[in-house]
């Protein structure tokens, strides 16, 4: 019995050894294959030769396609690898789950559409969603509320407008952290905004958040900037690490109801004009926030939307938001907002290039169905980067004095031109709410990922 069982182990070590070797005509290593696609289809491939290391395609010849990119979509997709095209040359990379092609995505966002025609069917697509999204979040039911007064700093003067850091607590012992920028002087009701951060180096203290929230202030809105969540001074709690986890996408929706909670409680806001915009990861809540809560009167998504890229970060597409309702896209999720105020900000040199032929007309049949197809529009700089910069901003300006009937004047030179010299640029310690060691961070603050997990029951 020893015997049989000994030479059945050496035969199956010795197939082994045989198609590792290479041996069988039909299995060969990828890098090989890779050699023989270049020679074949006249191109260049990159890749990282420890990526391609004893990785093996089983049936290679079949894998050929006349397409090379078929081609070499056939190979790489078996092994968890996927590919890029840049300045006519491919690179092999990791296989990233939440960028499609433009193809794909255009026939989910058509296979979306499919499913309403009016305003009874669009409605009760998003009563089926809605639930699906908080319970996907971990936010069904809502955290409690923690009984404390918000932290803020004293208030800080500028030529047209104030600024105050603002510390909430969203669940005990873990606070987010921002600035607000009110105008100098208001009369009755006026609007707020939250305007989230994006994946952008200096975070909310960087030149464009700032520009952008003074400049709604100095035009007369309450405009709260803060951190995203293991960013900034979320970073006296939380080592930057963990923001590439779901927890930060939990975190940074819950953020963003517990500020738009604080902003309704003001008593100088008016609640029918509340609005949201965010670009890049801002962008994606942003959407996200049109989706969740109703409180949202106005947003504008910037560098952001697309029906076939979901985020790149754990924050945006960790959690299967994308899988209610039998699957859904940030297209749909942005089509909340219905019939209420929407400007898509749009450029030509990312995910949202495609915006005005694919996102922008099912955005229009949308908001169609309630009579008020004029109120999302569309701005596309078919040659500008990702980025919020003047270019963004300055038609993010108009479009909310518009629908927030605000005097854009205020804010414009004697020639009628959109003016941000009067915008005081401050340095990040100014912007800081626990100091600048975190010297002032709450002695009830908890740290660390693992300690946030057993407060949200994760």
């Amino acid at each position: 019995m020893k015997k049989h069982i000994l030479i059945f182990a050496l035969i199956l070590f010795t197939l082994t050894v045989v198609k590792a070797q290479g041996k069988d005509p039909y299995t060969k290593p990828l890098k090989e294959v890779l050699k023989e696609v270049e020679v074949r289809f006249n191109v260049t491939i990159k890749f990282d030769e420890k990526m391609v290391a004893d990785r093996w395609v089983t049936k290679a010849p079949w894998r050929f396609r006349a397409s090379m990119e078929k081609t070499l979509t056939n190979i790489l997709m078996p092994l968890e690898l996927s590919w890029a095209k840049s300045n006519g040359k491919y690179k092999v990379k990791d296989y990233e789950p939440h960028r499609w092609t433009v193809e794909d995505g255009k026939q989910k966002l058509d296979s979306l559409a499919a499913k309403y025609h009016d305003v009874a069917s669009w409605e009760k697509r998003k009563a089926e969603l809605k639930p699906c999204l908080f319970e996907a979040l971990h936010l069904s039911p809502l955290p409690a509320i923690p009984n404390s007064k918000p932290i803020l700093t004293p208030l800080r003067k500028f030529d047209g407008y104030t600024v105050q850091n603002i510390g909430l607590e969203v669940l005990t012992g873990v606070y987010v952290c921002g600035s607000i920028y009110r105008p100098a002087v208001a009369k009755g009701k006026i609007p707020g905004m939250l305007c989230p951060n994006g994946h952008w180096g200096d975070g909310r203290y960087r030149t464009d958040q700032q520009y952008q929230c003074a400049m709604l202030a100095r035009l007369g809105i309450v405009a709260i900037s803060y951190d995203l969540f293991a960013w900034g001074e979320s970073l006296l709690q939380f080592d930057g690490k963990d923001h590439r986890t779901t927890v930060a996408m939990t975190m940074q929706t819950l953020n963003s109801i517990r500020l738009l909670d604080y902003l309704s409680s003001l008593k100088e806001i008016d609640k029918n004009r509340i609005g949201v915009t965010g670009g890049s990861g801002g962008g994606s809540l942003t959407e996200l926030m049109n989706a969740l809560d109703e409180r949202v009167k106005l947003s504008v998504p910037v560098v952001s939307l697309s029906s076939y890229f979901y985020g790149g970060c754990p924050c945006e597409s960790g959690l299967p938001i994308h899988f209610c309702g039998g699957g859904t896209n940030n297209d749909e999720l942005t089509a909340f907002a219905a019939p209420k105020p929407q400007l898509v900000i749009s450029d030509g040199s990312d995910w949202s290039a495609d915006v005005p032929t694919i996102d922008f007309p099912y955005l229009k049949r949308t908001y169609g169905f309630y009579g008020k197809a004029d109120n999302v529009e569309n701005v596309h700089l078919p040659k500008d980067g990702h980025d919020y910069g003047a270019t963004k901003r300055f038609p993010m300006y108009e479009f909310v004095a518009k629908h927030f009937g605000l005097d854009i004047n205020r804010i414009k030179d004697a020639n009628g031109k959109i003016d941000e010299s009067k915008v005081k640029l401050e340095p990040y310690p100014a912007m800081y709410v626990f100091g600048e060691k975190g010297e002032k961070l709450p002695k009830n603050a908890i740290k660390g990922i693992d300690n946030l997990k057993k407060l949200l029951g994760m």
